[in-house]
């Protein structure tokens, strides 16, 4: 049997990402995940918020991976992964009153985060939350060397990959109907930004 994909980082930044979910999600709400990766965060997220249903989703590429986290779990609110690419335009088929996603602008082009920015604004309805978890420079600076040393290697890889600045976010996100409501500092010089759908 395949062994299951594993993320060391998805299991040292879940507690802290839970706390704000615990916050910002009180009510029963569907909640699409954007690259579910593994589906550690999925499997752990669904477990401790009973009242959410979580929808996993990704590259066809990940799903089997995802699957094997969800079917160990036996968890009965968290669903099998949804193809998703962000420049697809399918985002109307989605239903969900929230939106998560963990560590993928950086991997991304800016141009496909920022097909992500508009698809989340076409699927949310107002009030909904997206919470967005990874490494962000602040007023165009890195944040720490390791953040520095993270973002040559990325762009070494691919040069459309990069550590997104906050501030271009939030003004992209904003002219789509999403406000910035927090900015919260997380382990391993990461941060949660947790926008609102107006």
């Amino acid at each position: 049997m395949q062994l299951k994909p594993y993320s060391q980082a998805a299991e040292n930044n879940k507690n802290y990402i839970l706390e704000q979910l615990k916050v910002y999600l009180p009510d029963p709400v569907t909640v699409l995940e954007i690259g579910s990766g593994t589906g550690q965060h999925a499997v752990y997220f669904s477990a401790q918020l009973p009242h959410l249903q979580w929808q996993t989703s990704d590259l066809e590429c990940n799903h089997s991976g995802i699957a094997q986290w969800i079917e160990e779990s036996r968890a009965n609110n968290v669903a099998h992964p949804i193809n998703l690419n962000v420049q697809d335009g399918h985002w109307h088929e989605f239903k969900a009153e929230a939106v998560y996603s963990a560590n993928t602008a950086h991997i991304m082009s800016w141009d496909r985060v920022q097909d992500m920015i508009k698809g989340i604004s076409a699927m949310l309805p107002r009030g909904g939350h997206w919470f967005q978890y990874g490494p962000f420079n602040v007023a165009g600076q890195y944040t720490s060397q390791s953040n520095a040393d993270f973002d040559a290697w990325l762009k070494e890889d691919d040069a459309r990959r990069g550590i997104r600045d906050i501030e271009a976010m939030t003004e992209f996100a904003y002219q789509y109907r999403i406000k910035l409501l927090a900015d919260m500092s997380m382990p391993a010089n990461n941060r949660l930004l947790i926008f609102k759908r107006f």
